[in-house]
């Protein structure tokens, strides 16, 4: 995918190995941006009101049908944290909760926070066993995980998920997908979530304060959202106490600016083709993984599962991250280690600088 390299000017300065912290974002879409803001300008309310009614439902239909999702159960948030947030706030403290220890900090939070019955497994080579024999020992209802782990990328797979789900099927699985949404092709009805959100600032690349959140059927009792808002009730005065249960995610106004990216770059990933974007990840992932393999820069937990991101922690301390950083590669910093991150826009010749970046280093 070569081609695709010259939408993305930082590309032109450095090796761009952050997709993990931040998507880049495309010059079509910042031209598309510029003339949203410029019709804002010389329009008012007139494009205000014309953008609410026309690119906010647009938008809506675009994600769902990104990913292959009901329109009826899709909600447009701000981000991941917030809709996990309205989501949690009407349930019953009876819940046992699973979560993964570690797990990134706004999935775990809002569950500890609110003294939910929270119980955890840890992140290491028996992690799918330790999730099957907890669900069973402690009676536990909601399974709650990031289908990539953003400190190693170490990925759950929805295969196991699915032999979850089969196995107790009262079980609700939430999950946060902000980094994994945008690197395959998903069909979320056909999953075994009940519930994936996402902020989609990262792999989909549309920017700050744009994400979702996609619903099964049947999630409104279990779920009583508190949330509310005029705009949640498609500005009807007379709605209020008839509000579906994916409206109640938009109580006030939806940004169209930041919304719309999201459309915009929705459209730009399936003209590139979702399957396409899938493989190329895959054969990165493989190539970044038998390098720092090689070089034994990855955990064991890592090395011994067979399907992985292209997230990888490798093992360095802050001279090869300022080694890294003065030979324009841009990544992060994250536990003990340097985290390293590649999106379709990568190549494997950007990880045969990395490699060598990190030979002369050592």
């Amino acid at each position: 995918m070569k081609n695709t390299r010259k939408h993305f000017p930082v590309l032109s300065q450095y090796i761009y190995a952050n997709t993990a912290s931040a998507g880049l974002l495309n010059d079509d879409l910042m031209e598309w941006r510029q003339e949203h803001d410029l019709d804002y300008l010389i329009g008012g309310s007139n494009f205000r009101n014309k953008a609410v009614t026309k690119l906010i439902p647009e938008t809506r239909e675009a994600v769902a049908n990104f990913f292959a999702a009901k329109k009826e159960n899709t909600a447009l948030v701000q981000n991941f944290t917030l809709g996990l947030n309205m989501l949690l706030d009407g349930l019953d403290k009876s819940h046992k909760v699973l979560l993964i220890k570690d797990d990134y900090p706004s999935l775990n939070w809002p569950f500890e926070y609110r003294g939910f019955d929270t119980h955890y497994v840890v992140l290491d080579a028996n992690l799918e066993g330790s999730i099957r024999n907890k669900i069973q020992e402690e009676k536990i209802s909601i399974l709650a995980l990031s289908v990539v782990q953003w400190t190693n990328g170490i990925k759950i797979s929805m295969n196991f998920l699915t032999e979850i789900k089969n196995k107790f099927p009262n079980l609700k699985i939430i999950a946060d997908g902000t980094q994994f949404c945008g690197t395959t092709n998903f069909n979320f009805e056909n999953s075994p979530l009940d519930v994936l959100g996402a902020s989609a600032y990262k792999w989909l690349l549309s920017g700050y304060g744009n994400g979702f959140m996609l619903f099964k059927d049947g999630l409104a009792e279990m779920f009583p959202v508190k949330t509310i808002g005029y705009s949640a009730s498609g500005h009807d005065i007379d709605a209020r106490d008839r509000i579906p249960f994916a409206n109640r995610f938009e109580p006030g106004h939806l940004d169209t600016l930041n919304f719309g990216s999201l459309k915009f770059s929705l459209e730009y990933l399936s003209s590139l083709g979702k399957t396409t974007i899938e493989n190329q990840l895959k054969l990165l992932s493989i190539k970044a993984k038998e390098e720092f393999g090689r070089l034994g820069l990855l955990s064991k937990v890592v090395l011994e599962r067979d399907d992985h991101s292209t997230i990888f922690n490798i093992n360095g301390d802050s001279a090869l991250f300022q080694k890294l950083t003065e030979n324009g590669v841009i990544c992060s910093q994250r536990g003990e280690g340097i985290r390293l991150s590649f999106h379709f826009y990568n190549s494997e010749e950007d990880i045969d600088k990395v490699v060598k970046i990190i030979e002369t280093a050592t």
